[in-house]
């Protein structure tokens, strides 16, 4: 039986089932947790990491955290690596928008998480937010906000 927990975001109804949702939340749960024994010395839960993750679904309201762009959840778990052999980065490029989860620093020095598309994941990569948004304005100043 699945745990009532992890009902569909509000945001989420009649674009995702919840079957599929489940199992994208269970898959990345475990990818994090795969990540993080090979980094931190404490035991983890994969309970607390979904529910962790299932939390900021619920926060991001189905936007980007960082950008405040809209998230096509209707993606998730729909990547082929197949097509992606044949197509590389233009395959790629059609999941700039793809819900996935970012590691943030919590307040109590603990991993918390955001919800990102995975332009915005690759992008900021192991930096934490101060270091990428002086990458961002790096970027701005190098070529001036006249070309945005």
């Amino acid at each position: 039986m699945t745990s009532p927990r992890y009902d569909l975001p509000a945001f989420l109804q009649s674009r995702v089932a919840v079957e599929k949702y489940r199992r994208w939340l269970h898959r990345k749960a475990a990818a994090h947790v795969r990540r993080d024994r090979k980094r931190l010395p404490t035991p983890l839960e994969l309970s607390l990491y979904k529910q962790k993750i299932h939390q900021a679904v619920l926060q991001s309201d189905g936007v980007d955290w960082y950008t405040g762009e809209a998230l096509e959840w209707e993606k998730i778990s729909s990547y082929d690596n197949a097509e992606f052999k044949l197509n590389r980065s233009k395959y790629k490029a059609g999941f700039a928008l793809l819900p996935t989860v970012d590691h943030v620093l919590g307040e109590t020095e603990a991993f918390d998480f955001v919800i990102c598309g995975w332009r915005t994941n690759d992008a900021k990569n192991d930096l934490n937010l101060q270091e990428f948004l002086e990458v961002c304005r790096k970027v701005i100043a190098r070529h001036g906000s006249a070309n945005l």
